[in-house]
This record gives C-alpha cells, sequence and structure tokens, in this order.
C-alpha cells in the first residue's frame, strides 16, 4: 500500500475504535496522555521564554521559538514511530491504536450528555457538569443557557477535536494528528488575547487558525449532510445557517460548525456570555426560535452520533476498497 492509502486505513480504523472503546483511561496514572504531555513541555518551556518586561517583539519571537521547539519534539517522536511501526506487515493496526488518544469521539459525547443528565436533575448539577467543557462563567446561567453552552461546545469540539486531528492524519499519517494536537494545545494554553499571552500566544493563534481552516469548514458541511438524511428542509436551513452567519463570529472557524448546528436544530447560538466577570458580546448563529432544553441537547448529541458515522464511512469505504479489491 502506498503512503496515503495507509494514512486513510489508520485513520478509518483509528475512528472506529475510538469512538467504540474510548481511550483507555487506566494507562493515564500510570503512563500519562499524550496530550498532557504536550501540555507539559508547553507550559515548561513559557516558564523559561515568557517574560513580562520583555518588549511584545520579543515575546512574539519567544512564542514563536517555542512553537517551533513543541513541533521539532512531536514531530521527530511521532515520525520515528510511525516509520518503525510501518516496518511492520500489520504496523498500521498499532498506529491506529495510539492514534485514538488524540481523538474524543466518546469523551464528548459523554460529557455532554452528562449536562443534560445534570439539568434532568436540577440546574445546578448541570451547570457543574457545563464547567467543566466551557470557559465562561457558569455560576449564573439559567437552564437554557446551560444547554446552549453545552450544544456550542459540541459543535465547536467535534471540529477541534475529532474531525481536524482525523483530517491531518489521513494526510500525515500519526505524525499529522499529534503535529495538530501540538498546534492546538498550544493555542489553548497560550493563545488568549491578554497581557500575558496577547505576544508571546500569537504565533500559536496564528497557526491553529491556519490549520482548522478546512477541518471546520469540513465539520459544518458533514453535519449538514448528515441533517439531509433527516430532513432536507432542516439541512437546507442548517446550510443556509453556515453560508449567512459562521463569518460572523470572532474566530476565523468556530462559527462554521456552531452555524451548521444552529440551522439544522432550528436555534440560535452564540449571544452574549461572560468570562471572569467581563461580558463578551458574541454574534448570533442561526435564527431559530426554538425554546433550548435538555431535550435540544440530545437532539444535538443525536446529529452529532449520526455525522461520525456517516464521516467514519466516507473514509472506511475506499480503505475498505483497498484492502480487498
Amino acid at each position: 500500500m502506498s503512503f496515503f492509502q495507509t494514512c486513510l486505513i489508520a485513520t478509518a480504523l483509528a475512528l472506529v475504535l475510538e469512538r467504540r472503546l474510548g481511550f483507555a483511561d487506566w494507562l493515564v496514572p500510570r503512563f500519562g496522555h499524550p496530550v498532557v504531555w504536550i501540555g507539559n513541555l508547553i507550559s515548561w518551556l513559557e516558564a523559561r521564554l515568557n517574560m513580562a518586561d520583555q518588549p511584545d517583539g520579543q515575546r512574539r519571537l519567544k512564542g514563536l521559538v517555542m512553537l517551533v521547539l513543541v513541533l521539532a519534539v512531536v514531530g521527530a517522536i511521532t515520525i520515528g514511530l510511525m516509520l518503525a511501526l510501518r516496518l511492520l506487515t500489520y504496523g498500521w493496526v498499532l498506529e491506529a491504536l495510539i492514534a485514538t488518544s488524540l481523538l474524543c469521539q466518546k469523551e464528548l459525547g459523554q460529557r455532554v450528555e452528562q449536562v443534560a443528565d445534570g439539568l434532568d436533575t436540577d440546574v445546578q448539577q448541570g451547570r457543574d457538569a457545563v464547567a467543566h467543557l466551557v470557559g465562561r462563567d457558569t455560576k449564573a446561567l439559567d437552564a437554557s443557557e446551560v444547554s446552549k453552552a453545552a450544544i456550542e461546545t459540541l459543535a465547536e469540539n467535534t471540529s477541534d477535536g475529532i474531525i481536524a486531528p482525523a483530517f491531518w492524519m489521513m494526510i500525515g499519517g500519526l505524525p499529522g494528528a499529534a503535529l495538530y494536537k501540538a498546534i492546538n494545545t498550544c493555542d489553548s494554553m497560550v493563545g488568549y488575547r491578554n497581557a500575558r499571552y496577547g505576544a508571546f500566544g500569537w504565533a500559536s493563534a496564528k497557526l491553529d487558525d491556519l490549520v482548522n481552516l478546512i477541518p471546520a469548514r469540513l465539520t459544518g458541511l458533514l453535519f449538514t449532510l448528515a441533517t439531509f438524511s433527516i430532513s432536507p428542509t432542516r439541512a437546507a436551513r442548517a446550510w443556509g445557517a453556515m453560508r449567512r452567519d459562521a463569518r460572523k463570529h470572532a474566530s476565523p472557524n468556530a462559527g462554521w460548525p456552531e452555524a451548521a448546528m444552529a440551522g439544522a436544530l432550528d436555534i440560535s447560538l452564540g449571544g452574549p456570555r461572560t468570562y471572569e466577570g467581563v461580558v463578551t458580546e458574541l454574534p448570533y448563529m442561526g435564527d431559530g426560535e426554538k425554546p433550548i432544553t435538555p431535550g435540544t441537547i440530545r437532539q444535538a448529541l443525536g446529529l452529532y452520533h449520526l455525522m461520525l458515522g456517516f464521516f467514519a464511512a466516507l473514509i472506511a469505504a475506499p480503505a475498505l476498497a483497498w484492502i480487498f479489491i
């Protein structure tokens, strides 16, 4: 098999295995997790390179140095590992198993479902559950706002946590997925527009925007196509919301899956939210007026699972053809 064929087959298998089994949590206390290892490296470098008393230009340069060093370490390890595995007859199976640690289909679905289950009991349990998923203040959210936050994070993290690493794995194998996760982790740790990270995290934030351009739009399209199998009318609404509203979002990428999800469910996402006591005004995605409830979260999860099955089938079909034909 060619390099690309092997990447495609390993990606399809990783998606199937991780969706069914998730990541083996019992391994974490013993060996840790690849994303935690990357995060520890980022923290170590940031503490030594990001100096508050230095000018912004110098901090930008040091932030770029940090990013390059992280990518160099992750790339060297995963490229060497992939080359070693591909010397084995079925080494791509082990490559797929390792790659399951870079996906989050099962965990994301479970965590969002916990929000709906919590709201079924009382609002506070819903707030507690959604606080593990979002960065906004959750203490004052009502049931509708908690439900909205859960659906927004489901849509956005479907792109960042599943479609994007799978997309880059199809192109570059295990190193492609790992390098994407390294970039995404850099952005999530230092890519903030504040005094500490505004300059230092600039390169990480810009590169994260770049590597998510295609996956975010692909995620919105996949949500729309999955919705079409339920209702062409709802799919048309998802497509229209995505085309109209996605570019309004402050992020060049987050608006695409969120707008598609909003249109598919005939609801409105986005709007004002509070971070550390400061209200941030964000544009609305979708123009639906249906109330957002725990039932809406479960509708979003139904679409999520349908889309994941559709995505895996799109990858698995040519992969299986190469294996058996």
